[in-house]
């Protein structure tokens, strides 16, 4: 099964991927976390794209792509795997096109702007192995400790509201037309993700299982 989230920044998309990857034994793979281990790797692509996001500059597509089609053919991902965070303009669509993707499903978590705005000032992430929670709707067990790692949680630097607004526009300028992209292809479907963790994975799982 192969598979890719799209929502915007506070949607709880990658809640859900990694809810649909343990179901289904499949991979999630986000752009972050492939990027993060390419630089991690000390290669001379992953210095390449280390001094690209010291400098605050955005990874070009190529590369981004690059990455993402040599994870993808690893082994791990055999039976198939669950895209969160690419392809995130058409560009990117156009190259998974290319390497022979055949999507089963791209799964859409609709939440309005305005909710989002206020959703993400309770999320906190992972300083060690980047797992996300949420301060009301999934705290960890411990407060402020990763339930996974044991590593210590802090509140993300980007989910200031200003910040978050702007990455909304940046968001629907790219996104948008990605949305329509796999609309257009008949393997879009649309979740309402204002509801419970709970409730958007039930309506995911009716969708991918009928």
């Amino acid at each position: 099964m192969k598979l890719i989230m799209f929502g915007p920044p506070g949607a709880g998309k990658g809640t859900q991927a990694d809810i649909l990857g343990r179901r289904y034994g499949i991979k999630k793979i986000s752009t972050g976390d492939a990027l993060r281990d390419v630089i991690r790797s000390g290669s001379e692509l992953g210095e390449q794209v280390k001094d690209l996001m010291d400098q605050g500059k955005f990874v070009p597509d190529e590369i981004v792509t690059e990455i993402i089609r040599d994870r993808v053919s690893s082994p791990d991902c055999a039976n198939g795997f669950i895209l969160d965070g690419f392809p995130r303009n058409l560009a990117q669509a156009e190259a998974l096109v290319d390497m022979g993707i055949k999507v089963n499903k791209a799964l859409l978590i609709d939440v309005p702007d305005e909710v989002l705005v206020d959703r993400v000032q309770g999320r906190v992430m992972c300083d060690k192995c980047g797992a996300s929670y949420h301060l009301k709707n999934n705290p960890p067990a411990v407060e402020g400790v990763c339930d996974k790692c044991g590593g210590h949680l802090e509140a993300r630097s980007d989910d200031r509201p200003e910040t978050v607004q702007a990455r909304l526009k940046v968001y629907h300028e790219l996104t948008d037309p990605v949305v329509d992209f796999y609309r257009n292809r008949g393997v879009l479907s649309e979740i309402d993700g204002t509801t419970s963790i709970e409730n958007t994975t039930a309506e995911i799982l009716k969708i991918l299982e009928g």
